[in-house]
């Protein structure tokens, strides 16, 4: 497994701003970690995308629980207010974070088995054939 690659103290300030008080707002992250206004974003972010995008996978895996519980309350409540909204994005993050639904397939066929053919190809018919 590859060493995790050092980050400076304004690299990491600007982690936790973004996953934590500015909610994800780039600009807002950049500037509690003391970048100035005239950094680029890409010159902050591209360093650092393989960090963002770990923890943005963490963020949904710590709301997963969240999203089950409303999707719960749903259950108790459905004509709540907002009840299919919550119900959506709690699918979104559940399906993000892993935990899909499952789904199973039977086929049943008669006993034996089922077999596809290709199309029968027809051939040309020579009228010569037998007429001597």
């Amino acid at each position: 497994m590859a060493d995790k690659k050092e980050l400076t103290e304004k690299q990491q300030v600007f982690l936790e701003a973004l996953t934590g008080e500015a909610r994800g707002n780039v600009r807002s992250a950049m500037r509690m970690a003391g970048y100035s206004d005239t950094t680029k974003i890409h010159e902050v972010v591209g360093p650092l995308r393989d960090e963002i995008v770990e923890r943005a996978s963490m963020m949904l895996a710590m709301n997963a629980p969240l999203a089950t519980i409303s999707m719960i309350d749903v259950l108790h409540d459905p004509a709540a207010m907002g009840a299919r909204n919550a119900v959506a994005a709690a699918r979104e993050i559940l399906d993000r974070s892993g935990l899909v639904k499952k789904e199973q397939v039977e086929i049943k066929g008669p006993e034996g088995g089922i077999f596809i053919l290709p199309p029968k190809q027809s051939e040309p018919v020579d009228d010569d054939r037998d007429n001597d």
